[in-house]
């Protein structure tokens, strides 16, 4: 895979991605909504393929006992979500540069979306986490 790269609003922290990324998935949890102010798309990929390159504004937030999110403390973009004994980085889809070549593969809590907006799509829909 090519070396893909990306950046928070005003590059004060920027990462560069060279595996596989894993198509996007579309996280309506409260979580989510109340860190990007909508739902998040969010694709991952092995933290062994993954390095952060300049973290002047990066900040961790520890939102539940198990997982903490990555942010700019500086322009406020949200970045990372990373999960305690996860083999994953999970990357916001659209602070990675330019095309990703991922595709949006499902919903997630859906059971917890707004009301203020509609799934139309064909996309498989779950009300919580789905187990693999």
């Amino acid at each position: 895979m090519d070396k893909k790269t990306g950046s928070c609003l005003c590059g004060d922290v920027q990462f560069e991605i060279t595996g596989e990324l894993r198509d996007s998935v579309a996280c309506h949890c409260n979580q989510c909504r109340k860190t990007s102010g909508h739902f998040v798309s969010a694709t991952a990929v092995s933290k062994d393929d993954f390095n952060i390159t300049a973290d002047k504004g990066l900040k961790w937030y520890q939102s539940s006992p198990r997982a903490r999110r990555g942010f700019c403390a500086n322009c406020g973009s949200s970045l990372f979500w990373d999960q305690d004994s996860r083999d994953k980085m999970g990357i916001m889809s659209g602070t990675i540069d330019g095309d990703t070549g991922i595709q949006t593969s499902n919903h997630i809590y859906v059971s917890k979306k707004g009301d203020y907006y509609d799934l139309d799509d064909e996309l498989p829909k779950h009300r919580t986490y789905p187990k693999s």
